[in-house]
Protein backbone atom coordinates (compact mmCIF):
# COMPACT_ATOMS: atom_id res chain seq x y z
CA UNK A 1 0.00 0.00 0.00
CA UNK A 2 1.32 3.46 -0.96
CA UNK A 3 1.39 5.84 2.00
CA UNK A 4 2.89 9.28 2.58
CA UNK A 5 5.16 7.73 5.18
CA UNK A 6 6.57 5.36 2.56
CA UNK A 7 6.85 8.07 -0.12
CA UNK A 8 8.92 10.36 2.09
CA UNK A 9 10.93 7.76 4.01
CA UNK A 10 14.26 8.75 2.44
CA UNK A 11 13.62 12.45 3.08
CA UNK A 12 12.68 11.62 6.67
CA UNK A 13 15.96 9.72 7.13
CA UNK A 14 17.84 12.87 6.16
CA UNK A 15 15.74 15.52 7.86
CA UNK A 16 13.97 13.77 10.75
CA UNK A 17 10.27 13.44 11.49
CA UNK A 18 9.92 16.82 13.22
CA UNK A 19 11.33 18.67 10.21
CA UNK A 20 9.13 16.68 7.84
CA UNK A 21 6.15 17.68 9.97
CA UNK A 22 7.09 21.35 9.62
CA UNK A 23 7.51 20.98 5.85
CA UNK A 24 4.08 19.39 5.53
CA UNK A 25 2.46 22.33 7.32
CA UNK A 26 3.89 25.02 5.03
CA UNK A 27 1.83 26.75 2.37
CA UNK A 28 3.64 27.69 -0.85
CA UNK A 29 2.52 29.63 -3.91
CA UNK A 30 4.51 29.64 -7.17
CA UNK A 31 3.88 32.29 -9.80
CA UNK A 32 4.88 30.98 -13.22
CA UNK A 33 5.23 27.25 -13.84
CA UNK A 34 7.34 27.24 -16.98
CA UNK A 35 10.92 26.09 -17.26
CA UNK A 36 11.81 27.19 -13.72
CA UNK A 37 8.55 27.06 -11.77
CA UNK A 38 7.48 23.59 -12.92
CA UNK A 39 10.69 21.96 -11.63
CA UNK A 40 10.43 23.92 -8.40
CA UNK A 41 6.89 22.61 -7.89
CA UNK A 42 7.89 18.99 -8.47
CA UNK A 43 10.88 19.22 -6.14
CA UNK A 44 8.70 20.68 -3.38
CA UNK A 45 6.04 17.99 -3.72
CA UNK A 46 8.66 15.22 -3.79
CA UNK A 47 10.18 16.71 -0.63
CA UNK A 48 7.01 16.72 1.46
CA UNK A 49 5.26 20.04 0.77
CA UNK A 50 1.55 19.19 0.85
CA UNK A 51 -0.14 22.56 0.27
CA UNK A 52 0.88 24.16 -2.98
CA UNK A 53 -0.75 26.76 -5.22
CA UNK A 54 0.49 27.09 -8.80
CA UNK A 55 -0.33 30.14 -10.93
CA UNK A 56 0.10 30.49 -14.70
CA UNK A 57 -2.23 31.61 -17.48
CA UNK A 58 -0.62 29.76 -20.40
CA UNK A 59 -1.25 26.51 -22.20
CA UNK A 60 1.47 24.02 -23.07
CA UNK A 61 3.04 24.74 -26.45
CA UNK A 62 5.36 22.56 -28.49
CA UNK A 63 8.28 24.92 -27.80
CA UNK A 64 7.88 24.22 -24.06
CA UNK A 65 8.80 20.56 -24.43
CA UNK A 66 12.57 21.05 -24.30
CA UNK A 67 12.54 22.42 -20.72
CA UNK A 68 9.16 22.41 -18.93
CA UNK A 69 8.37 19.48 -16.70
CA UNK A 70 4.77 18.79 -17.70
CA UNK A 71 5.27 19.64 -21.37
CA UNK A 72 5.20 16.55 -23.60
CA UNK A 73 3.80 15.74 -27.01
CA UNK A 74 0.70 14.48 -25.18
CA UNK A 75 0.08 17.65 -23.17
CA UNK A 76 0.45 20.26 -25.93
CA UNK A 77 -2.62 22.50 -25.79
CA UNK A 78 -3.47 21.69 -22.19
CA UNK A 79 -3.62 24.37 -19.50
CA UNK A 80 -0.16 24.35 -17.89
CA UNK A 81 -1.29 24.42 -14.28
CA UNK A 82 -3.79 21.62 -14.90
CA UNK A 83 -1.22 19.40 -16.62
CA UNK A 84 1.28 20.05 -13.83
CA UNK A 85 -1.28 19.43 -11.09
CA UNK A 86 -2.18 16.08 -12.66
CA UNK A 87 1.47 15.03 -12.62
CA UNK A 88 2.10 16.24 -9.07
CA UNK A 89 -0.89 14.28 -7.77
CA UNK A 90 0.62 11.09 -9.18
CA UNK A 91 3.58 11.74 -6.88
CA UNK A 92 1.54 12.44 -3.76
CA UNK A 93 -2.23 11.92 -4.20
CA UNK A 94 -2.81 13.42 -0.74
CA UNK A 95 -1.26 16.78 -1.63
CA UNK A 96 -3.56 19.80 -1.68
CA UNK A 97 -2.72 21.45 -4.99
CA UNK A 98 -4.59 24.52 -6.20
CA UNK A 99 -4.16 25.27 -9.91
CA UNK A 100 -4.99 28.83 -10.97
CA UNK A 101 -5.01 29.70 -14.67
CA UNK A 102 -4.48 33.38 -14.04
CA UNK A 103 -2.00 36.21 -14.56
CA UNK A 104 -0.58 38.14 -11.62
CA UNK A 105 -1.27 41.79 -12.49
CA UNK A 106 -2.26 45.00 -10.76
CA UNK A 107 -5.88 44.11 -11.53
CA UNK A 108 -5.71 40.58 -10.12
CA UNK A 109 -3.36 41.01 -7.17
CA UNK A 110 -6.15 41.08 -4.57
CA UNK A 111 -7.29 37.58 -5.61
CA UNK A 112 -4.15 35.85 -4.33
CA UNK A 113 -4.06 36.73 -0.59
CA UNK A 114 -0.27 36.48 -0.42
CA UNK A 115 -0.27 36.92 3.34
CA UNK A 116 -1.85 33.48 3.73
CA UNK A 117 1.30 31.75 2.42
CA UNK A 118 4.52 30.86 4.19
CA UNK A 119 6.48 31.11 0.94
CA UNK A 120 5.93 33.11 -2.24
CA UNK A 121 8.03 31.97 -5.21
CA UNK A 122 8.51 34.24 -8.23
CA UNK A 123 9.19 32.55 -11.57
CA UNK A 124 7.42 35.18 -13.69
CA UNK A 125 8.79 36.23 -17.10
CA UNK A 126 6.94 39.53 -17.58
CA UNK A 127 9.01 42.45 -16.29
CA UNK A 128 5.99 44.52 -15.24
CA UNK A 129 4.23 41.69 -13.42
CA UNK A 130 7.47 40.46 -11.84
CA UNK A 131 8.21 43.93 -10.49
CA UNK A 132 4.73 44.13 -9.02
CA UNK A 133 5.04 40.75 -7.32
CA UNK A 134 8.39 41.74 -5.84
CA UNK A 135 6.91 44.93 -4.42
CA UNK A 136 3.84 43.18 -3.03
CA UNK A 137 5.65 40.18 -1.57
CA UNK A 138 8.39 42.23 0.09
CA UNK A 139 5.77 44.43 1.73
CA UNK A 140 4.56 41.43 3.74
CA UNK A 141 6.20 40.95 7.16
CA UNK A 142 8.75 38.10 7.10
CA UNK A 143 8.07 37.39 10.77
CA UNK A 144 4.65 37.29 12.43
CA UNK A 145 4.67 35.56 15.78
CA UNK A 146 4.62 31.76 15.83
CA UNK A 147 3.65 31.48 12.18
CA UNK A 148 6.89 32.99 10.94
CA UNK A 149 5.52 35.39 8.34
CA UNK A 150 5.91 35.17 4.56
CA UNK A 151 9.26 34.48 2.90
CA UNK A 152 9.90 35.47 -0.71
CA UNK A 153 12.33 33.97 -3.22
CA UNK A 154 12.77 35.00 -6.86
CA UNK A 155 14.24 33.62 -10.08
CA UNK A 156 16.09 35.92 -12.41
CA UNK A 157 16.56 35.07 -16.10
CA UNK A 158 17.36 31.45 -17.00
CA UNK A 159 17.56 31.92 -20.78
CA UNK A 160 20.81 32.11 -22.76
CA UNK A 161 22.70 30.01 -20.20
CA UNK A 162 24.56 26.72 -20.54
CA UNK A 163 27.09 26.43 -17.70
CA UNK A 164 25.44 25.07 -14.51
CA UNK A 165 28.45 26.00 -12.37
CA UNK A 166 27.68 29.69 -12.81
CA UNK A 167 24.25 29.50 -11.17
CA UNK A 168 24.25 31.35 -7.85
CA UNK A 169 22.08 32.71 -5.06
CA UNK A 170 22.43 36.32 -3.97
CA UNK A 171 20.44 39.18 -2.48
CA UNK A 172 18.62 41.05 -5.26
CA UNK A 173 20.73 44.22 -5.15
CA UNK A 174 23.93 42.14 -5.28
CA UNK A 175 22.98 40.09 -8.36
CA UNK A 176 25.54 40.74 -11.11
CA UNK A 177 25.60 40.04 -14.84
CA UNK A 178 21.87 39.37 -15.14
CA UNK A 179 19.91 41.58 -17.59
CA UNK A 180 16.56 40.88 -15.91
CA UNK A 181 17.81 41.94 -12.49
CA UNK A 182 19.32 45.05 -14.05
CA UNK A 183 16.05 45.90 -15.81
CA UNK A 184 14.12 45.46 -12.56
CA UNK A 185 16.50 47.67 -10.61
CA UNK A 186 16.31 50.34 -13.30
CA UNK A 187 12.52 50.18 -13.21
CA UNK A 188 12.43 50.59 -9.44
CA UNK A 189 14.83 53.54 -9.60
CA UNK A 190 12.94 55.19 -12.44
CA UNK A 191 9.59 54.86 -10.67
CA UNK A 192 11.12 55.62 -7.24
CA UNK A 193 9.34 52.64 -5.72
CA UNK A 194 11.51 50.01 -4.10
CA UNK A 195 11.15 46.57 -2.46
CA UNK A 196 10.44 47.00 1.25
CA UNK A 197 13.01 44.42 2.31
CA UNK A 198 15.87 42.36 0.96
CA UNK A 199 15.21 39.03 -0.77
CA UNK A 200 17.24 36.19 -2.23
CA UNK A 201 17.42 35.41 -5.96
CA UNK A 202 18.65 32.55 -8.11
CA UNK A 203 20.66 33.84 -11.06
CA UNK A 204 23.56 33.19 -13.42
CA UNK A 205 26.06 35.76 -14.67
CA UNK A 206 26.50 33.84 -17.92
CA UNK A 207 24.99 35.46 -21.01
CA UNK A 208 25.24 33.74 -24.37
CA UNK A 209 23.70 34.76 -27.69
CA UNK A 210 21.11 33.04 -29.81
CA UNK A 211 22.81 31.25 -32.70
CA UNK A 212 19.63 31.16 -34.76
CA UNK A 213 17.15 33.92 -35.61
CA UNK A 214 14.39 34.34 -33.03
CA UNK A 215 10.96 33.26 -34.27
CA UNK A 216 8.86 36.48 -34.44
CA UNK A 217 5.78 34.49 -33.37
CA UNK A 218 7.54 33.05 -30.32
CA UNK A 219 9.99 35.81 -29.34
CA UNK A 220 11.63 33.64 -26.71
CA UNK A 221 15.38 33.32 -26.24
CA UNK A 222 17.24 30.03 -26.31
CA UNK A 223 16.90 27.86 -23.20
CA UNK A 224 17.95 24.40 -22.11
CA UNK A 225 16.43 22.01 -19.58
CA UNK A 226 19.29 21.50 -17.14
CA UNK A 227 19.62 25.25 -16.52
CA UNK A 228 15.94 25.97 -15.95
CA UNK A 229 15.63 22.85 -13.79
CA UNK A 230 18.58 23.85 -11.60
CA UNK A 231 17.06 27.29 -11.11
CA UNK A 232 13.83 25.61 -10.02
CA UNK A 233 15.58 23.10 -7.76
CA UNK A 234 17.54 25.89 -6.08
CA UNK A 235 14.35 27.78 -5.34
CA UNK A 236 12.87 24.63 -3.84
CA UNK A 237 16.04 24.12 -1.81
CA UNK A 238 15.76 27.63 -0.39
CA UNK A 239 12.22 26.88 0.78
CA UNK A 240 13.20 23.55 2.35
CA UNK A 241 16.28 24.89 4.09
CA UNK A 242 14.18 27.59 5.67
CA UNK A 243 11.28 25.28 6.52
CA UNK A 244 13.40 22.74 8.42
CA UNK A 245 14.74 25.37 10.82
CA UNK A 246 13.54 24.82 14.35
Amino acid sequence: MVTEQAIFRRAELLLGDEAMGRIAEKRVIIFGVGGVGSWCAESLIRSGIRRLTIVDSDRVSITNINRQLMATTKTVGQVKVDALKERLLTINPSAEITALQQVFTAESVSKFCLEEYDYVIDAIDSLKDKALLILMATSLPPNRGDRGGTKFFSSMGAALKLDPTRIRIAEFWKVTGDPLARALRNRFKREKVFPKRKFQCVYSDELLENKMPVDPDDKGNGTIAHITAIFGFMLAGMVLQDAVKA
